[in-house]
């Protein structure tokens, strides 16, 4: 589920001597599958496991998953690098924002997730998100836009030059096209 490196193992097990007997390193994310999802690492006394708590041994401690944290952690990466300006410890969950679905999937889910994990995060530093409504028999993705994006004046190129052409490439053969079934309303949220 989660892949820590030898350099972040080394670095939990010297900060959790400092730490009550029997703690643990809790991974967790907070507002799992949604654009704002953050995954984090924090200690795990005793007093804190929960019953339905996923337990994984690493060497030299044991990090603990919350069982809702669980899906949006597969493929996770957690690493430590030392550097001459300081140390860095990195997290990776490229499945927090939506959980991981299988390559056998509905051609939906699998867009979504896509939509979810590459295409809305961009989207997000101009306020807005995009959803996929349906996927129509002759493989068109029909998509809803919203937040910053209702009312831009850019919706056209983002969805042809941007969207478009990133699905298409991911689902050759499967997609065709994309179509914007939003109701802008013109300059009510318009960046340019």
């Amino acid at each position: 589920m989660i892949r820590i490196s030898d350099s972040a193992q080394k670095h939990f097990s010297e900060l959790l001597k400092q730490q009550e007997e029997g703690t643990k390193i809790r991974v967790f994310v907070v507002n799992p599958g949604q654009a704002n999802a953050e995954c984090g690492v924090s200690y795990c006394p005793p007093s804190s496991m929960e019953s339905d708590d996923i337990i994984l041994p690493f060497t030299g401690f044991d990090a603990v998953v919350d069982e809702h944290s669980a899906p949006f952690l597969e493929e996770a990466e957690i690493d430590y690098v030392e550097q001459d300006l300081g140390s860095q410890l990195t997290l990776k969950a490229p499945n927090a924002k939506a959980p991981k679905v299988a390559d056998d999937a509905p051609l939906i889910e699998r867009v979504d997730y896509l939509i979810q994990g590459q295409i809305n995060p961009m989207l997000a530093s101009h306020g807005g998100q995009v959803v996929v409504t349906e996927i129509t028999p002759d493989g068109i993705a029909v998509l809803q836009f919203g937040g910053g994006c209702n009312g831009c004046a850019m919706v056209d190129v983002t969805l042809q030059e941007g969207i478009e052409k990133q699905l298409i490439a991911a689902f050759p053969g499967e997609l065709h096209g994309v179509r914007d079934a939003t109701e802008h309303a013109p300059g009510e949220h318009s960046y340019y």
